[in-house]
């Protein structure tokens, strides 16, 4: 597997549906409030590859054991372990219960200890949680379960993206994180095939159980080959390493004097008002992204009247779509080094086309599917370039934390977005209500990101 992009040219790419506001506001800036960077050529990604493979493969085994869920329910998990409706949702919902609470507590204890340990020992715990999960029969067991497994996976997105701060420069960024975050629709594409031939073979208990085990295996090769910076691989060249970690340093250099600081208390980083912003935003985009994800499985099987094969196949080219979008999302966003203008216009599009799913529902599921289809691809587009605002606004010492808060509000709204819209379908009997609030939390994140405060600029940059 080849990680092979052309190196970003500096010239400026405007996304074609940006609006003159957004233009004006980084004009003079990029989408973190910096100046353009320095013309140095960007090192060649070289073996740095094979770490981007690393990191793709353990949040990849991440997203199965926690999306794998909306499968069990859709094989009819919650009537053979006699679930109510509500217990139900609540069970897709915990996961991110746990999610939520251990984000910053364990990014602080990855930055004290050691990113690449911690990640090895939650490989090893989250396996064994996922595996339970066919196991376990009694409602109040797998609540725990699921909660415990959450936790065990609340460190694995903010580590891995501090991992990619410490061996990516900015030029990179946005690629380097959206191959971390392609483990998200490529793994769901693959689940979803996947997932639903295993649960018509041997059902829906040992399917759980057999996708647990590879993230206990994968965590001995992780612990033998990845390290927290490239200065400690041994499988990197000497003088590579030491290049990459003089251009990290020069660009620390540049940040904005208020992010520079090094007297910076971790209650003053996470208390700023645009991370504040970011972690409303990302509540917003999280709560319809996951309630899309977990519930798309049982509204394909329904609206489509298919079995589990088949509706696993349908519910995985939403992902194909996705994918693509990502890739063609972050190359454009760190050859121009803008972020916003590739984040906010395709959340408007995925609400927009979340609602028109919603009108068109009643008259069939080809339409609203279409729409489903647009949805997907709008939602995971900006996930590179959203990933690359913080560490070009945050310095290294507190960049960590700062992603953690941010994914942990996402991992509330994860957990709204889960329970509300399976609640919603519980009591409707339609799946109508969910695409219609899914709709309007995309489209609040999509303002908010417009309406980011820009940092203090640095040295001789402005705004306008």
């Amino acid at each position: 597997m080849k990680f092979a992009w052309a190196e970003p040219s500096r010239g400026c790419v405007y996304f074609p549906c940006v609006s003159a506001i957004v233009r004006t506001r980084d004009a003079a800036t990029n989408n973190s409030g910096l100046a353009p960077a320095p013309q140095a050529v960007t090192p060649p990604w070289g073996r740095r590859r094979w770490l981007l493979l690393a990191v793709f493969i353990t949040y990849s085994l991440a997203y199965l054991d926690r999306a794998n869920y909306g499968f069990g329910a859709a094989a009819g998990m919650a009537k053979t372990l006699g679930i109510t409706g509500d217990k139900n949702s609540l069970l897709g919902a915990l996961f991110f219960l746990g999610y939520f609470f251990f984000q910053v507590p364990g990014i602080v204890a990855a930055r004290r200890f050691s990113c690449t340990r911690l990640v090895a020992v939650s490989l090893l715990v989250w396996g064994a949680l996922a595996a339970l999960t066919g196991i376990l029969r009694e409602f109040w067991m797998l609540a725990i379960d699921r909660f415990l497994l959450g936790v065990a996976e609340s460190i694995i997105f903010p580590a891995l993206l501090l991992i990619l701060t410490r061996w990516f420069t900015r030029a990179d960024r946005s690629r380097a994180n959206v191959l971390l975050m392609l483990g998200n629709p490529v793994t769901v594409l693959w689940m979803s095939a996947i997932t639903g031939f295993l649960i018509e073979r041997v059902g829906w208990q040992r399917t759980f159980i057999l996708e647990g085990l590879p993230s206990i295996a994968w965590a001995i090769v992780w612990i033998l080959f990845v390290r927290d910076h490239p200065t400690e691989a041994r499988w990197l060249p000497a003088n590579e390493a030491d290049e990459i970690a003089a251009r990290l340093e020069a660009e620390q250099r540049e940040l904005p004097p208020s992010a520079h600081a090094t007297t910076q208390t971790l209650r003053a980083a996470l208390l700023r008002k645009d991370v504040i912003v970011l972690a409303i935003q990302y509540f917003c985009w999280s709560f319809g992204l996951y309630g899309f994800i977990l519930w798309l499985p049982t509204i394909v099987r329904e609206g489509a009247s298919s079995n589990m094969g088949r509706a696993g196949l349908i519910s995985a080219i939403p992902y194909l779509v996705a994918i693509v979008l990502e890739v063609v999302t972050a190359h454009l966003s760190d050859r121009s080094q803008h972020r916003r203008r590739y984040v906010w216009p395709f959340l408007l599009l995925s609400g927009v086309a979340l609602f028109g799913s919603f009108l068109l529902q009643p008259y069939g599921f080809l339409g609203a599917y279409l729409c489903l289809l647009v949805a997907c691809g709008g939602m995971y587009a900006p996930y590179g370039p959203f990933f690359a605002i913080m560490p070009e606004r945050i310095s290294q010492n507190r960049v960590g934390e700062v992603m953690a808060l941010v994914n942990s509000f996402g991992a509330l709204g994860s957990f709204a977005g889960v329970y509300v819209v399976g609640s919603l379908r519980s009591i409707t009997g339609s799946e109508r209500p969910g695409y219609l609030l899914m709709s309007l939390f995309l489209v609040i994140s999509a303002v908010l990101i417009i309406w980011l405060p820009n940092p203090p600029a640095t040295k001789g940059a402005t705004h306008a």
